[in-house]
């Protein structure tokens, strides 16, 4: 009896190794992952959020103030056109 407890701690001891190995690998995977794709997201030169954020920002501004300036000309068109005519 004294033998079968005894490989049943050894196996609980292989799997043990085995989960910690497993553990191992898939952390230096992760890790290789996420360079691979850290180098891949360098090379496509991509912005960041908070870059995209501030040019959206910068075009949002831009177009108020077009629309501004348009109605600005239309107005002043439409007072040159009523003062000529």
């Amino acid at each position: 009896m004294q033998t079968t407890s005894s490989v049943f701690d050894d196996l609980a001891r292989l799997m043990t190794g085995a989960m910690g190995v497993a553990q191992g690998v898939s952390d230096e995977a992760r890790g290789f992952m996420r360079a691979q794709a850290d180098r891949f997201v360098a090379e496509m030169d991509l912005v960041s959020r908070d870059e995209f954020e501030a040019v959206k920002q910068m075009a949002a501004e831009a177009r108020a103030e077009a629309d501004a300036l348009r109605e600005r000309i239309e107005a002043l068109e439409a007072a040159l056109k009523d003062a000529r005519g």
